[in-house]
Parts: C-alpha cells; structure tokens; sequence
C-alpha cells in the first residue's frame, strides 16, 4: 500500500534498513490483538526506557499515534492507545512488529514502527521450520 504525504510517497510495506538506535522485534500473539490489547515490550528494550509511565508515540506509514507508556514495576507495557494503533493498521496474530527507539527524552519516547505481515525476509524464517504459528514463532533479534 502507497500513500502520499505532501511530495513524498511511502510504502507502508516496505522494509526499511534500521538506524543505530536501539530497536525490538517480536511476533504478535493472541493477547497481542483482539481482544485483549495487551502489548509488554521485550526485556532487551527496557534498558533504554524509563521507569515511570510516560507519553509514548509510535510513528508509522507517516502517521502517529499516542499512547502512554507504563515501565513501573517491571511492566514495561503499553496501555491506553495501543489498541488504536494495532485496529488503524489491522495488526493480527503472527504479524511481526519491529520497535526502533527514535527519541527517548524526560518529555516523550518515540518509536518508529515496522510492521512484517505473512511474508517475512528470508534471512528471518529459520531453514527448518515448516510453518511459522504462535506454537512454532519466529523470533526476531
């Protein structure tokens, strides 16, 4: 899908080469989605993040969206506005979601969102696996 934002076209299905921030990926799961919503970041990001709850954006397809951060008590979990971002983009289990920190400040923390939907880069199917499910998940590093 193609949309265009003043002169610049973006392809909400491409595959962007990462900067040298810090960044996570991860699978969707059932309670990813619909119905529960319920998203913890993996550990290997929360060392970049703070401890209280804060204002949270995740920026994709040149759209934004706010939502609020909790990292108290080992949560390090998003909460109100995720279901809003996981509905605009039609997120389903099995899709895979890369997390590149872009800003992190006292005022605001700010992801730039990658979405992987059923056919993932080659270099992330391992070769023995038959079928990727949420029994059989891909894990993104």
């Amino acid at each position: 899908m193609t949309e265009s934002i003043g002169s610049i076209e973006i392809n909400k299905d491409e595959i962007l080469p990462l900067s040298d921030k810090s960044y996570v990926g991860m699978v969707l799961t059932k309670s990813n989605v619909k119905p529960i919503y319920s998203l913890y970041l993996p550990k290997k990001m929360n060392k970049g993040l703070p401890f209280t709850g804060d204002l949270a954006v995740l920026t994709y397809g040149g759209k934004k969206w706010n939502l609020f951060y909790d990292g108290a008590k080992t949560k390090y979990k998003f909460s109100t506005g995720w279901k809003f971002f996981a509905d605009d983009n039609n997120l389903k289990e099995g899709d895979g979601i890369v997390f590149e920190l872009s800003e992190c400040n006292p005022d605001k923390i700010e992801f730039k969102i990658q979405i992987l939907r059923e056919n993932f880069p080659p270099e992330l199917v391992p070769e023995d696996v038959e079928g990727i499910n949420s029994d059989n998940p891909i894990i993104i590093n």
